[in-house]
C-alpha cells in the first residue's frame, strides 16, 4: 500500500493505492480536507477499483489521480466545491 498526499487546485488530497486488492485489481481512496468536494466526489470521500497495470500506465497513483480529477473537471465543468446560483 502507498499513501501520497497532493495539492489539487487548493485542495490537499490524501490518495491511498493498494495495487492487486484481491489479485484481480487495484484500489484508490481518496480523502480530501475537511471532506471538501472534487469532482470525483462530492462527500470528499471516493474509493475506486481499477484494472490491474492502470495506474502504473499513468505514471504512478500521484500522476494518475491528478489526470484523474483534472478530466473530471473539464468534463463537468467543475468550479469547487462553491455553488454557483447562476
Amino acid at each position: 500500500m502507498e499513501k501520497h498526499t497532493i495539492t489539487w487546485r487548493g485542495v490537499q488530497v490524501e490518495i491511498t493505492f493498494t495495487p492487486e486488492k484481491f489479485g484481480m485489481t487495484e484500489h484508490i481512496e481518496l480523502h480530501s480536507e475537511n471532506r471538501i468536494a472534487l469532482p470525483v466526489t462530492e462527500t470528499g470521500y471516493r474509493s475506486h477499483f481499477i484494472p490491474i497495470g492502470t495506474v502504473a500506465q499513468e505514471g504512478g497513483p500521484v500522476a494518475y489521480v491528478t489526470a484523474w480529477l483534472d478530466f473530471e473537471a473539464e468534463r463537468t465543468r467543475w468550479r469547487g466545491a462553491q455553488l454557483s446560483l447562476f
